[in-house]
């Protein structure tokens, strides 16, 4: 598929997408969660070594642009990749930036 095969709609809304990934914590949770991983907000905020607000944020973010979906059980909400070829971009991203 080429550029001029996507509609503007769908362009606005992986530019979206994208956005809500770029920032550090975010890319972090998008490895955290590749393999069909699902996880809590608490479990992330372990891994991240941050405040669970701040987690919780970031998670929001994540969902709202379409990046991720929850699934709540019981007391528990787990976070997971909405689209597993997403794990593809982190893969890219690590690979992008290993020093040469």
């Amino acid at each position: 598929m080429n550029i001029t095969e996507l509609e503007s709609e769908k362009l606005e809304k992986a530019a979206n997408m994208l956005k809500a990934i770029a920032h550090p914590m975010r890319i972090a949770i998008l490895s955290f969660l590749e393999g069909d991983t699902k996880l809590t907000v608490t479990e992330i905020h372990e891994r991240l070594g941050i405040e669970q607000s701040t987690t919780s944020h970031h998670l929001g973010i994540l969902k709202d642009k379409g990046v991720l979906c929850s699934q709540r059980d019981g007391k528990n909400t787990f976070y997971f990749l909405k689209h597993e070829s997403l794990s593809k971009l982190v893969d890219c991203i690590g690979q992008c930036t290993c020093s040469e």
